[in-house]
């Protein structure tokens, strides 16, 4: 098991990440309101490279732990490499009983042909007798919406015996993040105004 508990981790200033806002504020109070112990949702942050997904989520992290509210509870954030995906069972079983809220984040998730550790992450975001406990929620970023590459779904279509039991397993698993955030490409301007706003944070000279 490779994991990284991240309580102080060097973060991106929630300032700093532009043409995203209506994204954040949706991610924002998702994670605010399972830091108040409420229910909240599994979120799959999907989309163009370099827009700032992973970003958001540990700038997010960072904004919560450090507001000085009452009815905040600890909040926690375990980041867990794709290959250990089948480990999760074990760490929920770890955590579960813990005084904390637990946000497990995987960045850039993605499965190849042949993959079945998808299979535990499934049974992890349908909850159940070995589900998801109350106290964790499961954020993941990835380049594709669906999680598995298009020819990969092309395929399992021309090769299965029944092609829309194949590809609908698969592409289910999507299904159980109960919030999806796009992130598409920025404009020119859009692109700028983060080249300038990096600019001004750091004190660079041009």
């Amino acid at each position: 098991q490779t994991l990284f508990p991240i309580e102080n981790v060097s973060h991106v200033p929630l300032s700093l990440l532009r043409g995203i806002n209506d994204i954040r504020e949706l991610l924002e109070q998702n994670s605010l309101q399972f830091a108040r112990g409420h229910s909240a949702n599994n979120a799959l942050l999907w989309g163009a490279r370099g827009m700032g997904k992973s970003s958001l989520v540990k700038a997010l992290h960072a904004s919560i732990v450090e507001r000085d509210e009452p009815d905040l509870k600890r909040l926690v954030l375990i980041e867990i490499n794709r290959e250990d995906i089948a480990s999760l069972p074990a760490l929920m079983r770890a955590i579960a009983p813990l005084a904390a809220q637990f946000i497990i984040f995987c960045d850039d998730l993605s499965f190849d042909a042949g993959e079945a550790t998808y299979k535990s992450l499934k049974t992890i975001l349908d909850g159940g007798l070995e589900g998801r406990p109350a106290n964790t929620l499961f954020y993941a970023t990835s380049n594709r919406r669906h999680l598995m590459a298009r020819d990969m779904i092309d395929n399992e279509r021309s090769t299965s015996i029944s092609p829309g039991e194949a590809v609908d397993e698969k592409i289910s698993l999507s299904d159980r993040f109960g919030l999806w955030l796009g992130f598409h490409n920025c404009t020119q301007d859009e692109y700028l105004e983060m080249v300038a706003g990096y600019i001004a944070h750091y004190g660079i000279e041009i």
